[in-house]
């Protein structure tokens, strides 16, 4: 591990300290059959899914799964189908009942919920996308996306305008008044969403709601949801079969298995550091560089100046760190730009005592990016400048630079083991 890792590692422990939990689940099971408990007995625990069918006559959906889901995250549950999945986010709301377990929500386990605690959880703290988009066929647009807050005794002319609020929110001014046989697909995944957003849920629960969707439609829906949580900031527990809707919508990303999770991390953790062969084989054919951070790749910065230094002491420094562009941190360490060399070294000639009007801060000699800006996504940057990318954190800080050799050879490498996997 490098002084880089260790660093990142910090400031990530540091930044997820300072977030809250939504949700946890502790110990959660989900068994079907007439004696779930039978497969905790220690004759039973370590069973696979399929000894205990075929020896006992249950279903395990859910084996001991624990995580958490932050404050304002989106949360990815991945696997293939039989993994659980979606048993789990039913259970998150109690669709389903778990076999055992405890599920906090605020801190509060609403396993123990009486059935008046659960409805009030139902309807205005959580609500819920699935892959069927359930619209009521006799009623508008507008009636449907209303739904839920006519079911909470909302007067018509309110629930109406927060309806028209929400189909402007996603893309669909105008369509208040049809009926959801006039609509596509997608047009109607967009209607189940803005239902879902009218009640102004603290969590959304999305149950792979955009897999019945064609492509280039599943593409648009997903950097929709992007866009909106970037603005909505909800809570968000989304669930897939697909890797690549994992990495893009992910913030972290639990993988499952026959009912268990085998893996918990960002798009980047997951990508970089699979925890089995099992997850190994989920991100074959998975390009590294569009996931993978430019804090993975970059290097330390060789030449730092000040504003208040000369270019006489600039000139001198590059000249020992042999290189051609000097970073300027101003006194609360943040970047100001670049200096250049060859302009340091005719500032000398010509007897200037400041650095100040040679410092460049526009692209394309000047380019930064955040530690978990994409390599693909640096190229582009790298293309226009010889200036090394200046990496920030989410501080503003400088940690780092990604320099075109670097860049280049991260491309090279990945190139080379797509190819051997092929």
């Amino acid at each position: 591990m490098t002084i880089n890792d260790v660093i990142n590692t910090d400031q990530q422990i540091e930044s997820e300290s300072k977030r809250e939990f939504r949700i946890s689940v502790r110990s959660l099971w989900k068994v079907f059959g007439s004696e779930p408990d039978l497969v905790k007995e220690p004759e039973h625990i370590l069973k696979s899914k399929s000894e205990i069918q075929d020896e006992l006559g249950l279903v395990v959906a859910l084996r001991d799964v624990d995580f958490d889901v932050y404050e304002g995250e989106t949360f990815v549950v991945m696997g293939l189908s039989g993994s659980g999945k979606s048993t789990l986010v039913r259970c998150l709301i109690r669709l389903i009942e778990p076999s055992s377990g405890e599920i906090y929500v605020d801190d509060e386990d609403i396993i123990n919920l009486n059935d008046k605690g659960l409805t009030t959880l139902r309807r205005k703290k959580t609500a819920m996308v699935f892959q069927h988009f359930g619209l009521l066929p006799n009623r508008t647009i507008i009636d449907n996306v209303a739904f839920g807050l006519e079911i909470q005794g909302v007067g018509e002319e309110e629930r109406h305008n927060k309806a028209r609020e929400m189909l402007e929110l996603v893309g669909l001014t105008g369509w208040g008044n049809a009926f959801s046989y006039e609509l596509s697909g997608g047009m109607q995944q967009r209607v189940g969403l803005a239902r879902a957003l009218a009640v102004d849920p603290e969590i959304l629960l999305m149950d792979e709601p955009f897999s019945a969707l064609d492509p280039l439609i599943r593409r648009e829906m997903q950097s929709q949801l992007l866009e909106l949580q970037s603005k909505l900031n909800k809570t968000i527990v989304f669930i897939t079969h697909d890797l690549d809707e994992a990495l893009i919508l992910g913030e972290r990303i639990a993988i499952m298995r026959d009912g268990e999770i085998v893996q918990i991390g960002s798009p980047q953790e997951i990508v970089d550091n699979p925890s089995d062969s099992y997850v190994e084989d989920f991100i074959k054919g998975i390009s590294k560089t569009r996931v993978l951070g430019a804090s993975t790749i970059m290097t330390p910065v060789l030449a730092v100046a000040s504003e208040g230094q000369s270019p006489t002491e600039v000139l001198s420094m590059l000249e020992k760190a042999d290189q051609d562009y000097a970073f300027v941190l101003n006194s609360s360490k943040n970047v100001l730009g670049v200096l250049d060399r060859n302009d340091m070294s005719t500032a000398v000639d010509n007897g200037e005592t400041s650095i100040q009007t040679h410092i460049i801060s526009d692209s394309p000699t000047y380019c930064i990016a955040l530690e978990n800006t994409t390599i693909d996504d640096l190229l582009p940057l790298s293309a226009v400048t010889d200036c090394p990318i200046a990496v920030l954190n989410e501080q503003s800080a400088l940690i780092g630079v990604v320099t075109r050799t670097t860049l280049l050879s991260t491309l090279a490498e990945n190139q080379s083991t797509s190819s051997n996997e092929n």
